[in-house]
């Protein structure tokens, strides 16, 4: 009889448990169709700090898909596309949502439409007004979301000292301190107040095109430098080009220099857009993109960006651009 009840005790634990797991699991539910394409593949991809690892795939059947997968944690953001080298369309997910997409890949899937997700709803919204949003006042309007703590991450953290960062988070409601954005940015705000103006320039080394490595710290002892992080496939950074150009023809005979590290993806592109924008300075990368240690380094979320350092290796400026960075260096070689 007692070893009877002990298998009806140890049987309800085994079913509790797995009635338990069962009920911790975060199961996707996700369907949708893809606009002018019957057959191919939908990837399933995770955001990860700028970058997307694939989780999971469907075929495409007549123009359909659909996932059920169990995913890691809930809520957070997703991603849809056709093809795993290209920027995806984002979708946030939270528990219970039962999520229908049509999935148009046109212009970088612009005109795609999401229903089923109150998180994506308020990240749409938010996304058609971002030129008009105080962050400040979004995340005190819902300090609790994960658009907000995605918002003060991607669009706004990057422009932010290290007190307005901290100020920003303090408003979010403490559920998504352990968000990987909130992590990030605390470790934005400590690496940004190491690599302030005063602060010294942390060394590293990195290679050029032609894979022979130089060092940062060979520069310091000369003049003032510029470190310019920089990439083949941003726009800005391209447009920013000339002006760089001209800074260096300027003053180089005078002892300024360039560093640049770009956080392209693939070695012929870079070395393209270094020929084609006459950038005769040095050129290093790990060829890691938004992954690059050196941009984590200097707390880089956004290019171009750079840093002046002087010849001690002090940093005295951050993110001279256009007519800023002429004068600056106007007023330290007269």
């Amino acid at each position: 009889m007692k070893k009877y009840l002990a298998f009806i005790v140890l049987g309800a634990s085994i079913l509790s448990a797995c009635n338990s797991a069962k009920d911790n699991n975060n199961q996707l539910s996700l369907t949708g169709q893809v606009v002018g394409i019957e057959q191919g593949t939908v990837y399933l991809q995770k955001f990860d700090d700028k970058s997307y690892p694939v989780v999971d795939s469907s075929p495409i059947v007549n123009g359909t898909f659909s996932f059920s997968t169990d995913i890691e944690q809930l809520p957070e953001i997703y991603c849809l596309s056709l093809d795993t080298t290209e920027i995806p369309l984002l979708v946030f997910l939270d528990k219970g949502d039962n999520v229908s997409v049509k999935l148009d890949p046109t212009d970088y899937y612009r005109n795609s439409t999401v229903s089923g997700s109150a998180l994506q709803d308020l990240f749409v919204a938010y996304k058609q007004q971002e030129e008009k949003v105080a962050i400040d006042s979004f995340i005190q309007a819902h300090p609790t979301s994960l658009v907000a703590a995605y918002a003060l991450y991607r669009d706004y953290a990057y422009r932010m000292k290290p007190d307005e960062i901290e100020a920003n988070i303090a408003l979010l409601d403490s559920s998504l301190y352990q968000t990987p954005y909130v992590q990030i940015l605390r470790k934005l705000v400590s690496t940004l107040r190491e690599t302030g103006v005063g602060g010294k320039a942390p060394d590293f080394t990195l290679n050029t095109p032609e894979g022979k490595p130089v060092k940062m710290s060979d520069f310091k002892g000369k003049s003032y430098f510029l470190i310019d992080f920089w990439a083949s496939w941003c726009g800005p950074c391209r447009r920013e080009n000339p002006n760089v150009v001209n800074a260096y023809q300027t003053y180089h005979d005078r002892g300024f220099d360039i560093l640049a590290v770009s956080l392209d993806k693939k070695l012929e592109p870079w070395k393209e857009a270094i020929e084609k924008d006459g950038l005769t300075w040095t050129h290093v990368s790990d060829l890691s993109y938004w992954k690059s240690e050196v941009a984590k380094l200097y707390g880089v979320r956004a290019i171009p960006s750079n840093v002046l350092v002087d010849k001690d290796g002090i940093i005295i400026a951050r993110n001279l651009k256009g007519e800023d960075l002429q004068q600056k260096l106007k007023e330290l070689y007269q």
